[in-house]
């Protein structure tokens, strides 16, 4: 991967699902908090990537704070988020000048191989998009508790991130307006006529956003 390369770790989360009053992304994982994780993944990724850390304003002190107590170094430009995901990735997208390929990532998915990244880097500097998938490991129904049916799960697949564009792609992308329907990037990517190109995620790569989720990251990291 020879194009220059930036990334967006987009982390807005309120901890609500997670029953903390603490961000979820702030929560301390085997020692330090998730996004010092994810952020210093990154940073250790050749070639490294410039930064751009999107957070919420009203959460400025208080990761000024913890990364003062954590002696955290890591290099990255810090943006205040907005609205929603979108209006924060958008944020993010603008803080960057030149040409390349950006990546946008959650911030609390600490997991991604350093594999995944690079299948999706190779993809989306030949193609322009990548966004990494697994299949489902459970079976699948459609429909509510009520009526639902079987649907076959080896036509689904679960996203993750980080999900990768051609940077001046993506920026146009978002200059869309907001709409409920947009999920993540590639879904703006696709309404802005953008064909958007599977790649094999890793099973690791967790969003951690609940209690159970935080269990298995710990376990995740014993494995390691």
């Amino acid at each position: 991967m020879e194009k220059k390369w930036f990334a967006v770790i987009v982390a807005g989360g309120s901890g609500t699902r997670m029953g903390s009053e603490l961000p979820k992304q702030f929560i301390e994982l085997n020692g330090i908090p998730i996004l010092m994780h994810t952020l210093k993944l990154f940073s250790s990724f050749l070639p490294q990537p410039e930064i751009v850390l999107v957070l919420p304003k009203n959460q400025f002190d208080a990761w000024s704070k913890l990364c003062s107590f954590h002696s955290f170094s890591t290099k990255y430009t810090l943006i205040a988020g907005g609205e929603t995901r979108f209006h924060s990735v958008k944020n993010g997208l603008a803080a960057i000048a030149g040409e390349g390929l950006v990546a946008i990532h959650d911030g609390v998915r600490p997991f991604v191989s350093f594999q995944t990244l690079e299948r999706c880097l190779q993809t989306a500097a030949e193609k322009g998009s990548a966004i990494p998938v697994v299949k489902p490991s459970e079976s699948v129904r459609l429909g509510t508790l009520q009526l639902s049916q079987s649907l076959d799960r080896d036509t689904f697949w679960l996203v993750q991130t980080p999900q990768v564009f051609t940077l001046k792609i993506i920026k146009e992308c978002y200059q869309t307006e907001w709409s409920d329907l947009f999920t993540d990037d590639a879904s703006v990517a696709e309404k802005g006529g953008v064909a958007v190109t599977l790649v094999e995620g890793n099973y690791e790569n967790i969003k951690i956003t609940t209690p159970h989720d935080l269990l298995v990251a710990n376990a995740i990291l014993k494995s390691r």
